[in-house]
């Protein structure tokens, strides 16, 4: 009788009897509730239940009555009550597909039935959002191209130069809506007019590690990467190996598979060798300086395992960081249990990265997706708050 879950079934039960309507997905959050609060203080135990068990405000009253019914008998030391509450509960365990026809499927037998069988429903896609993507199988690739085409990356915004008319008051008088406006009451400018300056996405640009060591995640990543260029504005792809190469051209197909195809053919040290400090090296000089990098938030999807001199890396990770609004580094391999930044060249690079996450699932780049659009925080480099406090970074 002390085990929150059992109670929980045992009072599901009561208030179906009585006539309320109690899905098992309301039951399932009662009783992780009722053991997050605890059996000991009824007012606990009383706002957990009226929390996640009551829909409607006629509810309430039925509720209330039932709750006092119940919980007065489980007070009582009644080996009939007792004996109630510690019957057998059948579990079906039923992992489905996402058919937008069986949502409601928990409330089919919640009033009919008083409740001998507890049906618990896992969706297949939610699964597949926590699976790391070196177990997946080509038919869950196949999948994951469907639920990353539905990733909006919306990144943070700068002001621009240009300027739009605004309501209220705003950076300079609008003369020109000023004039007009006056026209009208005999050239006495009764209402000023003013203009502000807009807002613009920043440019995003991600540089993707293809090396052999990244073989099992990359060709998620470059369907993340296609994702990201097909469905917003001013997002740049490279692929880094043990060379450069800018692949945002062919990631702009609009069919995901020829986009791969292409951006294969592109890469010629696919699945090769890693030199990152050369790479960001022909990075920072033909781009980065250039203007692709200042003001931009940049991506580097790599597990920083570097065949290159670690000095080198170091270096052009500190120019990269001093021209971008914001560099992100994403490492598959955060995730693993008792995870160290040993390898030479994510430990040379980490001191100069603004956010340090994980990058192994789809529940891992959605995160990334708020990461970039300054909703949430990977994590902070040494020493440093995340984000804040940067020497020399662009606005």
């Amino acid at each position: 009788m002390s085990d929150p879950s059992t109670i929980a079934v045992a009072f599901v039960r009561a208030l179906r009897r009585d006539g309320l309507p109690v899905p098992t997905s309301c039951s399932i959050g009662f009783a992780e509730a009722l053991t997050a609060v605890g059996l000991s203080d009824r007012s606990g135990v009383y706002w957990a239940g009226r929390a996640t068990l009551v829909r409607r405000r006629e509810d309430i009253a039925p509720y209330d009555r039932v709750f006092g019914r119940f919980w007065d008998s489980v007070a009582t030391p009644d080996a009939t009550a007792g004996a109630g509450l510690e019957e057998s509960v059948t579990l079906a365990v039923d992992v489905g597909d996402d058919d937008p026809a069986d949502d409601d499927g928990d409330d089919r037998d919640g009033a009919d039935d008083p409740g001998e069988v507890l049906e618990l429903r896992f969706s297949a896609t939610e699964v597949l959002r926590h699976k790391d993507f070196s177990q997946w199988t080509p038919d869950e690739l196949a999948e994951g191209r469907r639920l990353m085409a539905g990733l909006r990356l919306s990144g943070e915004s700068r002001r621009s130069l240009r300027t739009v008319p605004v309501r209220r008051s705003g950076d300079a008088p609008d003369l020109r809506r000023t004039v007009r406006a006056a026209i009208a009451s005999d050239g006495v400018p009764l209402r000023r007019h003013w203009r502000s300056r807009s807002r613009r996405p920043r440019r995003l640009v991600l540089l993707l590690d293809v090396s052999g060591s990244m073989e099992p995640y990359a060709r998620a990543l470059v369907r993340f990467a296609h994702a990201a260029v097909v469905g917003r504005q001013k997002v740049e792809v490279f692929a880094l190996g043990t060379r450069l190469t800018r692949i945002t051209r062919e990631l702009a197909e609009r069919n995901p598979d020829r986009a791969l195809e292409r951006a294969g053919r592109r890469v010629s040290d696919w699945s090769g060798g890693t030199r990152l400090g050369e790479g960001l090296t022909a990075f920072n000089r033909d781009w980065g300086q250039r203007g692709m990098a200042r003001g931009a938030i940049v991506v580097i999807l790599s597990d920083g395992w570097d065949r290159g001199d670690p000095d080198a890396l170091a270096e052009q990770m500190r120019r990269l960081h001093r021209m971008t609004h914001r560099l992100v580094w994403v490492n598959p391999l955060k995730v693993t249990p008792g995870y160290a930044p040993l390898a030479r060249g994510m430990a040379a690079a980490l001191p100069h990265v603004d956010e340090f996450v994980e990058g192994h699932s789809l529940d891992a780049l959605e995160h990334l997706a708020d990461v970039i659009a300054g909703r949430g925080a990977g994590g902070a480099r040494p020493g440093q708050t995340s984000g804040v406090g940067r020497a020399g970074g662009a606005a």
